[in-house]
This record gives structure tokens, sequence and C-alpha cells, in this order.
């Protein structure tokens, strides 16, 4: 199995300080975490594409571009790019050229957006939202296919016969779809035969079978082989169960509440969250046994090949995230593996 992290870059307050770093001292530390993490023998890091004040991650492919400079093994990917307000075009150049950078470590996560700030930012009508992703990710995968493309679009203009420069160092770019619970885009994504990327941030893993069942159903039904399945979930790790409730809660909690309240959920309570940590529930959070378990116990549900961890929900001390990455790569990472095999 593959083991990776995922990052917002989230950059509030650190509630131990009250203060907030630098952006710049923010992005600094997060080089940190990408090379411990190569160092350390993760096999991939991921920075999703967020347009909001709490994070500095709008443009993942410059900061996997540094960190393609600083690493030698990891893979480098977005998680998510908001394909939708995005142009497919510039997406394919930027990933080739990071690929080119990273001597062919890049991949491409691709989603229709968790958030909507990027569609009015950029210009672009929200009643469109799926007919926009459906569209540019078709775009998307004709860009791979040749070094001269033609096609044709509503949304996008369209493009006749012209070279999209650079070309990867990769023969195929390779392009994951992020899932968050619709089963149309489950299906959609194994009709394509790509991989699929099924975030599970609530609720039980178990009641999330249904999409990976309907990925592979959506292959089957197209004749493509079935695709890779990673689980993407939010989770922390420290020496003990206790530690690692007490750093994550907090800073959980002011993350989530603030959502929330955006969409009308009620606050998070501490008995909440130690429920979403408990074998059955979502959150990924706990001692190293604890997580170790929990893995094996969803890769009996799913059967996946990647599984991916935010750690940085909301802002943790620098010294303690460093830490749950190291944990996450020496104690968990060595037993899943092997017991997986």
């Amino acid at each position: 199995m593959e083991l990776g992290i995922y990052s917002f870059v989230e950059n509030t307050a650190d509630l131990e300080t009250g203060q907030r770093i630098s952006a710049s001292k923010r992005l600094q530390n997060l080089m940190e975490e990408f090379e411990l993490a190569d160092q350390s023998g993760l096999d991939i890091f991921a920075i999703g594409e967020h347009h909001r004040e709490e994070y500095i991650s709008s443009t993942p492919s410059v900061i996997l571009a540094a960190a393609a400079a600083r690493t030698k093994n990891i893979r480098l990917s977005s998680a998510v790019t908001v394909l939708g307000s995005e142009d497919p075009v510039r997406v394919f150049q930027q990933f080739s050229t990071l690929d080119l950078l990273s001597e062919g470590r890049a991949e491409i996560m691709v989603g229709r957006g968790s958030f909507i700030e990027s569609f009015p930012l950029f210009g672009y009508d929200l009643n469109n939202y799926d007919e926009l992703f459906a569209e540019k990710l078709e775009l998307l995968l004709r860009l791979r296919e040749n070094e001269r493309v033609t096609w044709k679009g509503t949304y996008r203009p369209s493009i006749d016969h012209l070279g999209i420069y650079p070309q990867p160092k990769q023969k195929r770019l390779p392009v994951w779809i992020a899932v968050g619970g619709t089963p149309q885009s489950a299906y959609r994504t194994g009709a394509l035969g790509l991989p699929m990327a099924l975030a599970i941030i609530g609720g039980q893993p178990a009641q999330f079978k249904q999409f990976a069942e309907i990925h592979q159903r959506g292959a089957l039904d197209s004749g493509q082989n079935p695709p890779a399945l990673s689980i993407n979930s939010h989770g922390f790790i420290a020496d003990s169960s206790q530690e690692a409730l007490d750093i994550a809660y907090p800073a959980f909690k002011v993350t989530m509440d603030k959502i929330g309240k955006e969409r009308g959920w009620p606050p998070m309570t501490r008995s909440q969250f130690e429920a979403s940590c408990t074998l059955q529930g979502a959150n990924v959070a706990g001692s190293p046994q604890q997580v170790i378990d929990k893995i094996l116990y969803q890769h009996e549900i799913f059967g996946h090949s990647r599984f991916m961890i935010q750690m940085s929900v909301g802002t943790l001390p620098h010294k303690k995230l460093l830490r749950s990455i190291e944990l996450f790569a020496t104690k968990v990472a060595p037993e899943v593996r092997k017991a997986i095999g």
C-alpha cells in the first residue's frame, strides 16, 4: 500500500501562542514537512488548491515545484486541483513542468472542489458546476494522449491542432479523481478507467463502501480494468492516544466549527471528536498502533491501494506535526506494508 500526506497549508493562529506566523514562515515549515516525509520513506505528498484566507495553497503546482527541488523520491500531487475553475491546458503544462523538475514524480488529483470561492474569483457560473468539470476533464485527458490536440468544447475555447508544451517525462501524467460522496462521480471515474481518491472526513468508513463498489462497477461496465482506490482522511499521530487527541482536537474544532458555521452544522464537542477517532469512525487520530489498526480495518472494507492523511486540520505546533509525520513513516507505514504485502 502507498502511504502519504496531504495538506491545505493552513495558516491560522497557533492556539498555544495566539499568533499567526507569516505566510513565508509557514511555507518554509511546509518544505521541512516535505523533506521529512521524503527522507522517511513515505510515498506521496499532495497539496490542495484553496482560495480562502485560512489557507496559502492557491497554487499547488508552485509549492510542489519548490518541494521537487528539496526531495528525491516522494511523488508530488495536487489534492485537489479545482478543475471546473481552472484551464486544463495550463494545468497540464504546470504539472508537465513539475514532472520534468521532479524526474517523473508528478501526479494530478482533480475534483469539483469542496469550496466554491474559485468560481466567482475566475468568472465562472456556479450553475454550470458539473458541466464545467466534465468538459474540462475530457480536455485534460485528451491532452495526455497526443502532443498536438484538436478539441471542441462549450465552455472553453476550442483547440485546432495545436501543440501543448512542455511534454512530461512520464509517458502519461497520472490523473486521479477526488470524490466526496456522489455516486454519479464515482461511477464516471470508474467508467473513464481512472483511479479514485475517496474522501472520508465524517460518518463511518463502512458507509462509504458503496462508492468504491460503484467506482468498480463503472469500470467493469465500460470494459476497463479495475482502477486504483485511495482513501483520504483527517488524522494525527502522537506517541500516545491521549496526546494525539489533546493536540489535534483544539485545532480541529476551530477549523470544523468555522466551516460548520458557514454550512449550518452545530459546533463540535470533544466527545464527538473522540467518537470519530474510534476504530469505526472517520478520523485517523491516535497512537501508532491505533492508526495501524484503523488503516488495516479500512483495508478490509475497501481493499484500497493508497491511504493519505491530512494531519494539519487547523494550525498545529510545527514540531508536533513533524513528530506525527515521523511516526507515520517509521512506525505505522512499515507495519501496514508488512500486513498488506
